[in-house]
């Protein structure tokens, strides 16, 4: 058994720690005491969140000559502090579930105080907050997303206004919104009532439904209802617009990342407006992330750790960039219907003992080192075929080609096939 006497260590001589709020925030400097050496000097100051008040902050941890500045990422009050202080000092944003002082003993001088001895010993881990570019760029993403959504809502707010009519419309159109449920929505407000008629507004492959139509369109349709469906498809209309102004402005501004889409969209399962996503939460530089497992990380598509006593408990995955895990999310479920594919193959063979949740996490940390590798090497994804596990080990496919067929009670015998 080896002991030894370890002191705190201190990588910055010289930190400083903010701890925000929405009409102030308290600043803490960590210095070395010059009448006690080996010990710290704190000075806490409380300023105001206007700009004025921010450049006297920012004037009062340049006198002290600080070497780190530690701060929370406290709601979205961090955003004005943060750019104003970012170019002339060493910040950190930090995200406050890491650090957390003793239960309890908790004011805001303290925990000015621990941030900025947090910042002083190198506890602190600074999240990555991009340009203002990308900053932009990634509103009108989540600007965008919302808006999609919006109109979603708005569609089954109309499908539940049809459902009062005792209209099955929704049962034979999968999209009521669509070219042939519009038209005779419009004709439905317009006064007209008879199926037939109605059915006969159909187009392209609806046709082949009139007769489902003739019967779904039998109901009752009153102007309270003509009225509530024109609001709806107001709204629609209103929200398309938008979308559409949305679509337009973040082309503009990812017109230098073409390339980098075009690779991203050969990914299954991520289609252009994914890729568009993807650059704008990550930025498209994968020199923020040292590893393929370091994006997967910072998505939070990774397994988490809970062991104690040397005993390993399942982990849940941590939370991570919200935006890009739900994206993930949908992009994997699409990515697994192409059966002859590398990832389908891959969620079968981990859905058969682990599930289909965990086996649907898997293919998501597959596509997350696969976005990174995508944009670190900027070339095409390529897919590594649904064989790939059976040409990697044909033993151990052969035993368990033997193992089924045994199980039937039947035997089965390889030989190569002779080559033409």
């Amino acid at each position: 058994m080896a002991r030894q006497d370890v002191k705190d260590e201190v990588i910055h001589l010289r930190s400083a720690g903010v701890d925000l709020g929405k009409r102030f925030l308290l600043a803490c400097t960590r210095t070395p005491s010059p009448k006690r050496p080996g010990s710290w000097s704190l000075e806490t100051e409380r300023f105001g969140t206007t700009q004025a008040e921010i450049r006297r902050l920012l004037a009062w941890l340049v006198e002290a000559r600080v070497e780190v500045v530690v701060m929370e990422a406290t709601s979205d009050y961090w955003r004005s502090v943060y750019y104003m202080l970012q170019p002339h000092l060493n910040l950190m944003l930090v995200n406050p579930a890491h650090l957390k002082g003793i239960r309890g003993r908790k004011t805001d001088p303290s925990d000015a105080a621990f941030l900025a001895r947090a910042g002083a010993s190198g506890m602190a881990m600074g999240s990555f907050v991009p340009d203002r570019e990308i900053r932009e760029l990634r509103d009108l993403t989540r600007s965008r997303t919302e808006i999609v959504r919006a109109a979603g809502r708005e569609a089954q707010r109309l499908e539940k206004e049809l459902e009062d009519t005792g209209m099955k419309l929704t049962s034979v159109l999968s999209n009521v919104v669509g070219a042939t449920g519009r038209a005779i929505l419009e004709a439905l407000i317009a006064g007209e009532r008879d199926p037939e008629r109605l059915a006969d507004l159909a187009c392209g492959k609806a046709r082949n439904k009139i007769p489902a139509l003739i019967e779904a369109l039998d109901g009752e349709f009153t102007p309270h209802h003509a009225f509530m469906v024109r609001h709806y498809l107001d709204e629609i209309d209103h929200l398309n617009s938008a979308i559409t102004i949305f679509d337009m402005r973040i082309a503009s501004l990812l017109a230098e990342h073409q390339q980098d889409l075009d690779n991203l969209d050969t990914i299954p399962g991520i289609g252009r407006l994914a890729a568009e996503i993807i650059i704008a939460e990550t930025g498209g530089d994968m020199g923020q992330f040292a590893s393929a497992q370091h994006l997967a990380s910072w998505i939070g598509v990774c397994p988490g750790q809970n062991e104690s006593a040397g005993v390993s408990r399942s982990g849940r995955t941590r939370p991570g960039n919200s935006n890009l895990k739900r994206l993930l999310g949908i992009a994997a479920m699409a990515a697994i219907r192409n059966k002859d594919s590398y990832l389908a193959a891959f969620f079968r063979r981990i859905s058969a003992r682990r599930g289909g949740k965990r086996a649907l996490v898997a293919v998501m940390h597959k596509l997350a080192i696969a976005i990174w590798h995508v944009l670190h090497d900027h070339t095409p994804y390529r897919d590594l075929g649904a064989d790939y596990f059976a040409k990697r080990d044909p033993e151990r496919a052969m035993r368990r080609m033997t193992k089924e067929a045994n199980s039937l009670g039947l035997t089965i015998r390889f030989e190569p096939i002779a080559a033409a």
